[in-house]
Order: structure tokens, then C-alpha cells, then sequence
């Protein structure tokens, strides 16, 4: 296993918790701002447009075949920051639950599309990606209290509004979400185990699940020793899984064999999520939330372009650069 510093620099400062990055074709990536509660654009300059308001704690986010951004919303965070370092801490005093969002690029209007799941609350959404037939895939992570947790879970949906779905249930804080390059595997990290999981895709929302003593269904692809905690996830093209790392803040890159192939470095500990972008899709966005930045780090190899782009990517490459004209400064 190779250790390796991060190459780059830091895009974006002065963000508000940014997690769910979306690099979009004309150079800007999207953000969105769990402190702040928005969705933010972050131009190839710098510059920072406010997209959305969007209330509660907006966590991952992911562009969908129309066009719209759909955000997973885990219903906001209580903070603490020291020394210019902040942290969640716990649910918000206002939780009321947690939804799936979806945002109108052009008009900047905000949609709650799910809120439960059968009649049961959604608590805390957290990572979402889509797959290539317009569905989504996404992680509830729970909600965490002083005295207790509330379990989350995986679950399917589609994109306009008429079926969720339940996948997997039994996980302990599910963050990350992804897909392997073929469409055929779903990757599925856990924060609090720092265990990444796999699962056979065998229809549209239902995975093959494993037997006991799998606590979830999940296949174990690996996880790793000490004091470390898994969050959000990006896949490479040729089907390695990079699971952005806390406490050690970093990316762990993983094949799709369960190899631990490198860690990269990040200069923060809280290293939250992680997409590809820019020429051949070789730069990784990466938030490093806990210092409110945004970093473009040099990848050694390309990430898996936007399931979006691959389904429908002349309407919705086209749309980008014309959707966010609402120009706002923060």
C-alpha cells in the first residue's frame, strides 16, 4: 500500500461544511453547504454563487438525467468549532427528519420529492448516485443523539417521485454510495465501522443479499484497523472504490478485490467526500470540510464520468452552463 500526499490546491475557502461535490463541465463544481444549508457553485476562479436555499443539512448530491440536482437532506447538525475547525455534533435542535431534495438549476426552486419510505420517517439521507436507467441509489445515515442512534438504511428511488424503495436495512451509519463501472455492484461505506461493503445488483432497487453472519447483506470488501471512519465514496473507471477518510483524513483507495491500494493524504481530518471532473475526469474535487475548503487534487488514474452524462449527456452537458445564471455572492 502506498501512502501519498494530496497534489493540488485549494480551489474554495470559507465554505459553510461543504460536502456532495458535482463537477460540472464548464469547470465549476457544486457544493452543498451543511452548515449553510444551500447549494453553492464554486466557479473554476473561486467565486461562489449561491444556487439554492435548501434548509435542514444538505449532505451528498447528484446531478439527475433531466438536468436537477438531488440532494439528500439529513435534516441539519448541531456544531461546535474550535481554532477555526468546525464539527457536526449531534442532530440539530430543530430536526424534524431528514428528505430527498431536488433543485431546478434554472429557477433555483427547491422540491421535497421523499420524506419516508412506507411510512417510516427518512432520518438522516446522506450520499446518493444514480445509476443509468435515471434511478438513484442512496444512504440513510441515521440520526445520532446524546443517548441513543437511529439505524439508517439503503434504499432505491426513482427520479420523479414514484417509487422508493428499501434495499438494505441493519447498516451502521451508511455514508458513501457507488456504483462499479459495469452498473452491476453497489459499493456502500460505514462511517462508525470504517467497513466498506459491496452488493450484487439484480434488478432495479433489489440487491442480492447475503446470509448471516453479514449484518446487512453486504458483502465486506474491506475495512480498516484503528481509529478511522469511512464517509462518502467516488469510483475510478476501472472500477477501484476511493473512500474519502476521517480522523486520518485522507482517500482510501480500494480494487474492487478488497486490496487497500494507497492512501492520499489530505491536510485536515475531516476529508468528506470526493468526485472527478475536469480533462479525461483526472481531477479530483474533494471537500475538506472541516476548514470549509474545497481542494482539485492531480489523480493518477480516471474517475467514472457522471451517470447523468452517460444516460443522457448531450440535454443535460448542454443545460449546465445555462442553468446557473442566478448570479449571488456570498
Amino acid at each position: 500500500m502506498q501512502t501519498l500526499p494530496l497534489k493540488g490546491r485549494v480551489i474554495a475557502d470559507g465554505l459553510l461544511f461543504p460536502e456532495g461535490p458535482i463537477a460540472l463541465p464548464d469547470g465549476s463544481v457544486l457544493v452543498a453547504e451543511i452548515q449553510g444549508a444551500r447549494l453553492v457553485k464554486v466557479h473554476a476562479d473561486g467565486r461562489k454563487q449561491v444556487v439554492a436555499e435548501l434548509g435542514g443539512g444538505p449532505n451528498g448530491a447528484a446531478l439527475g438525467p433531466e438536468g436537477h440536482v438531488y440532494v439528500c437532506n439529513n435534516g441539519g447538525f448541531s456544531w461546535r468549532t474550535d481554532d477555526g475547525f468546525t464539527r457536526p455534533t449531534g442532530a440539530a435542535a430543530d430536526y424534524r427528519g431528514g428528505c430527498i431534495q431536488r433543485v431546478n438549476l434554472q429557477t433555483g426552486a427547491v422540491q421535497v420529492l421523499y420524506s419516508e419510505c412506507d411510512g417510516v420517517p427518512l432520518h438522516g439521507p446522506n450520499d446518493i448516485v444514480f445509476d443509468r436507467q435515471g434511478g438513484f441509489w442512496f444512504t440513510d445515515f441515521g440520526k445520532t443523539f446524546d443517548d441513543r442512534i437511529m439505524r439508517g438504511a439503503l434504499y432505491y428511488a426513482r427520479s420523479d417521485g414514484s417509487l422508493i424503495r428499501r434495499a438494505a436495512k441493519h447498516l451502521l451509519t451508511p455514508n458513501g454510495v457507488g456504483l462499479s463501472p459495469d452498473g452491476k455492484t453497489l459499493y456502500v461505506s460505514e462511517t462508525e465501522s470504517s467497513r466498506l461493503w459491496s452488493y450484487p445488483i439484480v434488478g432495479a432497487g433489489e440487491l442480492a443479499l447475503e446470509p448471516w453472519p453479514s449484518p446487512n447483506g453486504g458483502r465486506l470488501v474491506h475495512g480498516l484497523p484503528g481509529y478511522q471512519r469511512f464517509d462518502s465514496l467516488a469510483v475510478e473507471q476501472g472500477g477501484n472504490v476511493c473512500v474519502a477518510t476521517l480522523v486520518r483524513g485522507g482517500i482510501s483507495v480500494f480494487s474492487p478485490a478488497g486490496e487497500l491500494l494507497e492512501f492520499h493524504t489530505a491536510p485536515e481530518g475531516y476529508c468528506t467526500n470526493i468526485c472527478f471532473g475536469g480533462p479525461e475526469h483526472r481531477t479530483a474535487f474533494i471537500t475538506l470540510s472541516g476548514y470549509g475548503q474545497l481542494f482539485a487534487a492531480e489523480w493518477p488514474r480516471a474517475g467514472l464520468p457522471l451517470a447523468a452524462c452517460r444516460l443522457d449527456s448531450d440535454r443535460a452537458m448542454n443545460g449546465f452552463p445555462s442553468c446557473l445564471t442566478k448570479e449571488k455572492s456570498t
